[in-house]
């Protein structure tokens, strides 16, 4: 079989992985030199936690052992299984995570509670002030901006995969065929289009109604902590965010505990992973309504500045890149993912919104099985 990826981020990578591990031919597109958007700008978190229960945390935790799986083969992403610790200050926000780790599901997802001094026994970094800790240890990390380019290095030693940059796939030209603006026709059996958030051009052409709605963040990393950061770090505003958490004791939370007023005029939460190099990549931010704007705003990173402080109980390191970007999110967020079938031969598949970092695996491993690889 021939399978034509069209887009070089994580989804898309993940399904010229998934087509070649069954013994196919692989042509990926992608219209930039490298993939540019959500792929790269995130935190490379495999993150299992926060994950609602049934088809997303199957999803999330099927996606977390083919991560390990694949790491071991391409030691290049920097699978690092180092789990996360969520530290709570206060009564309101211990009850949360005591009601998470009472879930059915919680020995799947690896929850505990743990002491200040057993989390800082766990991550030494933490010296802050925190009163416990919820912990999973099912999470995990890679490196979010090198990633495609080492799993593309094991797709290419193959003998059966082939990368084409700066090419835009324009038209549906036959079955399993499209064009590209070098007026190139590239034929096969099936063709994934693995777009991520660029939803108009060919994309509105071929699904006009299309469930998925487009999701700006902000996002920072520092220079080297001069320590190791050994798990995820989140705050308790993540317990407000993820669908894990939703719980008797998260609306009493709500309810007695606002949100500091600039995380809640930006929808936002601390999530910290450190980079190989000894970098933090701290965020984030979220902004539903369009147009975006084009700019990024300083409140939200003071606001993370000061969180992240106060459990490092320190100065942050000097802050060397801001950045924004958008990802691609089904308006029914219950849903992992958009699979459709848009034309003969061809498949959209797109909107997994925060999650494609952590199920790309496994969603495409989902479209594999489907479409009979």
């Amino acid at each position: 079989m021939r399978v034509t990826v069209v887009g070089g981020g994580v989804v898309g990578t993940m399904h010229a992985w998934q087509a070649v591990e069954r013994g196919h031919e692989v042509v990926q597109i992608e219209r930039e030199a490298e993939a540019r958007g959500a792929s790269l700008r995130n935190f490379g978190q495999i993150w299992v936690s926060g994950r609602a229960g049934g088809e997303e945390l199957d999803t999330a935790l099927r996606a977390r052992e083919l991560w390990e799986r694949i790491g071991a083969r391409v030691p290049g992403l920097g699978f690092r299984a180092i789990g996360s610790l969520t530290p709570v200050r206060n009564p309101r926000e211990l009850a949360v995570a005591e009601a998470a780790v009472a879930r059915p599901d919680a020995t799947a997802r690896g929850y505990g509670i743990v002491t200040a001094e057993e989390a800082r026994a766990i991550n030494p970094a933490l010296r802050g002030s925190f009163e416990a800790a919820l912990w999973c240890e099912r999470d995990a990390a890679v490196e979010p901006r090198t990633a495609q380019l080492h799993l593309r290095e094991a797709l290419r030693a193959t003998g059966r995969y082939t990368f084409l940059p700066g090419r835009e796939v324009r038209e549906v030209v036959g079955t399993g065929a499209v064009r590209d603006d070098h007026g190139e026709v590239h034929r096969g059996d099936v063709v994934i289009l693995a777009t991520g958030a660029w939803l108009s051009g060919l994309v509105r052409e071929l699904d006009p109604d299309l469930p998925v709605r487009r999701v700006r963040l902000q996002m920072m990393q520092t220079a080297p902590l001069g320590e190791p950061l050994t798990t995820s770090v989140a705050d308790a505003d993540s317990f407000r965010y993820y669908p894990a958490y939703r719980s008797q004791a998260l609306d009493d939370l709500n309810a007695g505990q606002r949100q500091a007023p600039i995380a809640a005029a930006h929808n936002m939460q601390l999530l910290m992973v450190q980079r190989q190099d000894g970098g933090l990549t701290i965020g984030d931010t979220h902004e539903y309504e369009h147009p975006f704007a084009f700019d990024t705003v300083e409140d939200p990173y003071e606001h993370l500045t000061e969180v992240v402080e106060s459990f490092l109980g320190r100065p942050l390191p000097a802050i060397r890149r801001r950045w924004a970007g958008v990802y691609a999110q089904c308006t029914d967020t219950t849903r992992v993912v958009h699979r459709r079938q848009v034309a003969d031969g061809v498949w959209l598949v797109t909107g997994p919104g925060g999650r494609g970092m952590t199920c790309s695996p496994a969603i495409a491993e989902t479209t594999a099985n489907e479409l009979g690889w």
